[in-house]
């Protein structure tokens, strides 16, 4: 008799994600396996990762390791690291550490909370010589960033929420595809079951279900009431949103690439006229490409502030320089458009 359905689907899903990073791989010259981390909170959807990662790796010659963040934001949280931490050794993980980090106030609780969260896993996997560290994301995770980006208003990449492969923010370039997220296509209850089934002990974060925090909001009240007014499917259309947003983005953002080029002068300045002859959808993008190149937190630099900039190409009526994070301004000059940081 096979596994129960849940964990076969969890247990596929690592394979296919531990098949792509070992295709991507360039084998090592002393012969020694590779490791794969798995970002384990002690929640659900991370155990049931977890365990999978440890189920498959060795089959296909991986090591597997996992990582607990303890971002010391509750009372007892070194306790409950320690706990993840043990768990995980259970499950033959190795290795298996906790690491403590020190949570900013910049962007909100939930932004310095992951900021925080992803450079301590940028830093273990730089230590540890990890090729890969796989997230517990699961489909319901996908919907609902899908829409705190429409909320935003911030336009289609944020609709296209978060990729399988990435970097994480802020990261070292060569760690562009450190991040796995093999679980996009899963539902949060499938990795519930999956750790019912194979008793594995979780723990359900109370931040989970605080209402101070957005995301905890919108999964506890505002997904259900779309549910009750739309019907059954939201997450899953939402989740498919999500990936044909990203199809569409990724078009967009290469013609852009490609645009820039073309639009500026034998200096390297951006000329107005070119500019304003591009697709807007086309144009914003070269704006932006060209804003954080200049030394504009893409992370701080919003919809709104591409649009204050592109009025100085379709709206020019003699303003002056606009003011963008980063201390970087934009002006218009001559018909050429001048981006520096001040």
């Amino acid at each position: 008799m096979g596994p129960h359905p849940a964990v076969a689907a969890i247990r596929l899903a690592v394979r296919r994600v531990l098949h792509d990073v070992l295709t991507d791989l360039t084998p090592r010259p002393d012969g020694r396996q590779p490791l794969v981390l798995v970002a384990c909170s002690g929640g659900a959807d991370s155990m049931a990762l977890a365990s999978a990662l440890a189920f498959e790796a060795p089959k296909l010659g991986v090591r597997a390791g996992g990582i607990t963040v303890d971002h010391g934001l509750q009372p007892g949280s070194d306790l409950r690291a320690a706990e993840v931490v043990t768990r995980m050794t259970a499950l033959r993980l190795d290795p298996a550490e906790s690491v403590a980090v020190r949570v900013g106030r910049d962007g909100g609780p939930e932004a310095a909370a992951r900021d925080a969260r992803y450079a301590a896993l940028d830093a273990a996997a730089e230590r540890l010589g990890a090729v890969a560290v796989l997230l517990g994301h699961t489909r319901d995770d996908q919907a609902e960033t899908v829409l705190l980006g429409l909320a935003r208003g911030s336009g289609i990449r944020s609709l296209s929420g978060m990729p399988e492969v990435s970097g994480g923010p802020g990261g070292p370039a060569r760690a562009a595809a450190r991040y796995r997220r093999p679980f996009l296509q899963i539902d949060r209850q499938t990795a519930r079951k999956a750790c019912m089934v194979q008793s594995l002990p979780v723990w359900d974060d109370p931040h989970n279900m605080d209402p101070a925090y957005t995301r905890s909001r919108l999964r506890h009240e505002g997904l259900p009431a779309l549910e009750k007014a739309l019907g059954k499917g939201v997450v899953e259309a939402l989740a498919r949103t999500a990936q044909l947003s990203r199809d569409d983005a990724d078009a967009l953002d290469a013609w852009a690439a490609e645009a820039e080029t073309s639009v500026r002068d034998e200096l390297g300045r951006l000329e107005c006229a070119k500019l304003y002859a591009l697709p807007p959808a086309v144009r914003r993008r070269v704006l932006r490409r060209a804003v954080v190149a200049a030394g504009s937190p893409a992370g701080s630099l919003f919809a709104r502030h591409i649009e204050e900039v592109d009025r100085l190409i379709t709206g020019w009526r003699g303003q002056g320089a606009i003011n963008l994070p980063g201390r970087v301004e934009a002006q218009r000059q001559g018909g050429r458009l001048v981006i520096r940081q001040g």
